[in-house]
């Protein structure tokens, strides 16, 4: 089974190299590389070249989370796609190959991601965050179980993920446009195909990022602004409100164990922030788009 991996950048020098070198080392190696650079401005392009990727170059305007992805796929020759971010690093030789297990061993998952560790610098929020949303145990989500997981169903991450080519050319790839959430968008119209989808724990990368409060609040707008452009797909699959109910009571019990009492107030003022934003993503129809350029974590989306 051919793969071929998947990498947008921009101005990524920091992490790439590290990423290349663990790449290197994996027991299953793709059999091309294919890099989509948003103009950088540091040595990312020199980078990926220098490590036998193939890049194509493009306006940073141009980037669009789907559009460009599939733009990938399309062009990619492995009948298996698995897509890194430039600052997503495996965690061990052969985090690639159980990733792809799923999709080899049972033709009717589409899709497989793998766990995210918080990185060395991540601090609280950004742990607990990643914890909650990777747990330990690995399953295998189908359309079905909305009715007890909710939208817990459609969670993914292209951050770390491998498709099945052909079922992802039988939803058109990734919806061109959205302001983020590609990944979580196809991942519904998959399981609205009976396709499954694998979280595999055992298949690891660090990934995380240590938000400020208007970050927060920003991430979160964002996300409302998804779910109500998008909402057909995502009440089929049930509310947030429910999972962000579950993400509090999760932090709030492992801070209490802690005893980290002082992080409480910080825990509870980020909660707040991203529940305004979220709400107020969802009404961003009625406000100015002078307004929700600065609410939003992507303004140039609003340009186009």
């Amino acid at each position: 089974m051919k793969i071929s991996i998947l990498i947008p950048t921009y101005n990524g020098e920091e992490t790439l190299r590290e990423l290349f070198a663990v790449l290197h080392y994996q027991t299953v190696q793709p059999d091309e590389i294919l890099v989509v650079d948003s103009s950088s401005t540091d040595n990312s392009v020199e980078i990926c070249k220098k490590h036998g990727a193939e890049v194509m170059i493009i306006p940073q305007d141009d980037f669009d989370h789907g559009g460009t992805r599939t733009q990938l796929c399309q062009k990619a020759k492995g009948e298996v796609v698995l897509f890194l971010t430039q600052d997503a690093i495996p965690t061990s030789r052969d985090a690639i190959e159980k990733l792809i297990q799923p999709l080899i061993n049972d033709s009717t998952i589409a899709t497989s991601y793998g766990r995210q560790l918080p990185d060395k610098h991540a601090g609280f929020p950004a742990a607990h965050l990643r914890g909650f949303n990777y747990p330990s145990k690995s399953i295998i989500r189908r359309y079905q179980d909305r009715e007890q997981l909710g939208i817990k169903t459609i969670f993914t991450s292209n951050s770390f993920a491998a498709y099945r080519k052909t079922a992802l050319a039988e939803v058109d790839y990734f919806k061109n446009g959205l302001i983020f959430g590609e990944d979580t968008c196809t991942v519904g119209r998959l399981l609205q195909r009976d396709y499954g989808i694998a979280y595999v724990a055992e298949a690891m990368v660090y990934h995380s990022h240590n938000y400020d409060m208007g970050q927060e609040f920003k991430r979160s707008f964002d996300i409302g602004v998804l779910h109500s452009l998008e909402a057909d797909l995502f009440d089929d699959f049930g509310k947030a409100e429910k999972r962000g109910i579950d993400y509090v009571s999760s932090g709030l019990g492992m801070l209490r164990k802690k005893r980290q009492y002082g992080e409480m107030f910080d825990f509870m003022s980020r909660v707040v922030m991203k529940y305004l934003g979220y709400k107020i993503g969802r009404k961003h129809k009625v406000l100015p788009k002078s307004l929700v350029m600065q609410l939003s974590m992507h303004r140039n989306w609003w340009k186009s």
